[in-house]
């Protein structure tokens, strides 16, 4: 949840120094609420709500939601068919707070060669520029890739012994490896949902 208090200030005609002055806090302070780089505590919330005379839903802003398009084998195989206009995919999910939205992607995972750290049904996020190829910063983590043949997977990925190969990984010992690979394109996985906390909209 986001706050925006600067909206409220202008519709009640009050400068940040008359808040800072009504809850008894440092103008610097206030600033950098009101701008976004710090967060309230709770108590300094409800003081800021009291002194505006205002309701917490008119200074919430929410966040979007994430479109979830497809999904992503992780022993199953998948291939990512968005067949759904930008934004929309085949429900959508609220983002974490501790990650902004944009740029993220979100697929629901499918199959158990990443359990026990990932089980079908949950959420893993990920971003990744709009050219394909697999940056550095990938290799050696669990990522979200795609391989010559189209198919999506989640898996640890380690580089391949022959060039320009990768090999993807499964946590589960029962799980597929598929090595020396080629892939279109990787991205780490940025965040994960277990999906009994997956709230779908």
């Amino acid at each position: 949840m986001k706050i925006d208090i600067k909206s409220a200030l202008e519709k009640r005609n009050m400068s940040q120094q008359q808040l800072a002055d009504a809850i008894d806090v440092g103008k610097g302070y206030l600033s950098e609420i009101v701008n976004g780089k710090k967060k309230p505590s709770f108590d300094v919330l409800v003081r800021i709500l009291e002194a505006l005379d205002a309701d917490i839903s008119e200074i919430a802003t929410t966040r979007p939601p994430i479109a979830v398009p497809g999904y992503a084998g992780a022993g199953d195989e998948v291939s990512l068919v968005d067949d759904y206009t930008k934004g929309n995919g085949m429900y959508k999910i609220q983002c974490p707070p501790q990650i902004s939205p944009k740029g993220i992607v979100a697929v629901e995972i499918r199959g158990d060669s990443m359990e026990p750290a990932y089980s079908s049904g949950d959420i893993v996020l990920f971003s990744r520029d709009t050219h394909d190829g697999v940056p550095t910063e990938a290799i050696g983590r669990k990522v979200i890739a795609e391989t010559s043949d189209g198919m999506i997977w989640l898996k640890y990925m380690k580089e391949g012994t022959e060039a320009g190969t990768f090999s993807l990984l499964s946590l589960n010992p029962t799980g597929r490896n598929l090595h020396n690979v080629h892939l279109k394109w990787a991205a780490p996985v940025r965040f994960h949902i277990p999906k009994d906390l997956v709230n779908k909209q």
